[in-house]
């Protein structure tokens, strides 16, 4: 018997290679057991850890975990993995998430880090993490994402990047490095041996290195052995060895609401979202509407911001085509993380209240940015849990409110990460839902 699959994500778009299961956002026990008997071999809790300051994140993760010990002995769950989704770009809660996974979980054998995910272009080889730019394997550290102002690093080889995320707790030279030969002949019996938890980097260049390693897993577990895991997506691809999905990304347009435009919403603001975003508004048949972000620090501007959002987006609703809401592109700076997240927050309450605003007929939602699109799923929508339908481009998921829902039924939305695709991406993810093109 196959293990389930649990995946605590620190934002809802690691189930971007992935298809059929459930994808929660609340964790209480009763909704955990309904994940637990599910169907499919794997499911998704999205804690959105990445927009939490450490000890919230801390927090969250503890709960989770908790609750899941009370349902796994509920429904009697003998066989399961737990894996720490975050972000291929090495940005996120490490180590504090995997540690405290470990405090409540126990006694395991290993934890791994498996950040490639092929289809972002992202790849490790000899323990160097590389992000593929411009048809150039780049170093991570050389790139935009590790001067991250909240979680930037130093280092692309991944066990210099334990030892400073660790603090030194975790030294790089005590970091066991799974290399791609040892991968391509066979890892099993390395993956026997290990314990006490040792820290393992695992490399992977393309996708029949993650099968061959998922397979290896897969087999150590029935063993016994007892592992954990801080990846990115592609890792749960070949450990759930889904079938393809049953609808094609070409065909996504079917499940649009009618013939009346959609919404497009962007909170990221990394420099491929604002890419994408620039060729969208090339687009005829969509509208751009900015929010100039800013005027959340003056008093009453929520309310104000709101209003006028409000009220452009139902203008260009009524004249039949598509709104799309963005955040103003520049980074304010801050003194502190803590502001920095804190001013995050509050752009994601204005976003989540102009979603709960938004036309009752409006046929799709396409959200981009990950903190964004769980903030949809979670409070925009109030979803305590969603089916995932499948891909509708490489990397973008598309989930279908359910048919007795309040404001939206049966709405297709899209979790479209800001990190995934070229320039035209996001044009396609839209072109595709209004059956423009396959």
């Amino acid at each position: 018997m196959s293990p389930k699959i649990i995946v605590l994500d620190d934002d809802p778009t690691g189930s971007q290679t992935v298809h059929s299961c459930l994808l929660l956002t609340r964790w209480d026990v009763p909704t955990l057991s309904l994940a637990l008997q599910d169907s499919s071999p794997l499911f998704f809790v999205l804690t959105n850890t990445r927009a939490l300051p450490p000890e919230q994140a801390l927090a969250v993760t503890q709960e989770v975990c908790r609750n899941l010990l009370v349902a796994l002995a509920e429904t009697q769950t003998r066989e399961y993995l737990v894996v720490s989704r975050s972000d291929s770009t090495l940005r996120g809660h490490y180590p504090i998430e995997t540690d405290a996974i470990a405090a409540v979980f126990g006694n395991f054998d290993a934890h791994f880090l498996v950040p490639a995910f092929f289809e972002g272009g992202r790849f490790t080889k000899d323990s160097v993490h590389y992000l593929v730019v411009e048809g150039v394997p780049t170093p991570m550290h050389k790139t935009e994402f590790a001067r991250d102002s909240v979680f930037g690093y130093s280092h692309s080889y991944l066990p210099d990047y334990v030892a400073e995320k660790t603090q030194g707790r975790i030294p790089a030279d005590q970091v066991v490095r799974l290399l791609l030969p040892e991968i391509r002949r066979g890892c099993l019996p390395r993956l026997l041996a290990l314990k006490h938890n040792a820290c393992v980097v695992v490399d992977a260049e393309h996708p029949e290195d993650m099968n061959r390693f998922a397979e290896a897993v897969l087999t150590a577990v029935q063993r016994g052995k007892r592992f954990l895991f801080r990846s990115a997506a592609s890792l749960l691809t070949a450990l759930a060895q889904l079938p393809p999905q049953p609808i094609l990304g070409e065909e996504m347009a079917k499940y649009r609401r009618g013939d009346r435009p959609g919404v497009v919403l962007v909170g990221s603001h990394v420099r491929k979202t604002t890419e994408q975003l620039a060729r969208l508004l090339e687009e005829p048949e969509v509208q751009g509407v900015e929010v100039p972000v800013a005027q959340l620090l003056q008093p009453e501007g929520f309310s104000l911001l709101l209003a006028d959002t409000y009220e452009r987006v139902r203008t260009i609703h009524r004249e039949g085509k598509t709104p799309v809401v963005y955040t103003s592109r520049q980074e304010l700076t801050f003194a502190t993380v803590a502001e920095r997240m804190a001013f995050g927050q509050e752009v994601s309450r204005l976003l989540m209240a102009i979603v709960r605003h938004l036309p009752s007929d409006i046929s799709f939602l396409i959200s981009k940015g990950g903190i964004t699109s769980n903030e949809v799923l979670s409070s925009g929508l109030s979803l305590p849990t969603a089916r995932l339908l499948g891909q509708i481009i490489a990397g973008c998921s598309v989930v279908i409110t359910p048919s007795d829902h309040p404001y939206f039924p049966n709405l297709p939305v899209v979790l479209f990460p800001g990190n995934v695709g070229d320039r035209m991406a996001l044009t396609l993810a839209y072109r595709r839902l209004m059956g423009q093109i396959a």
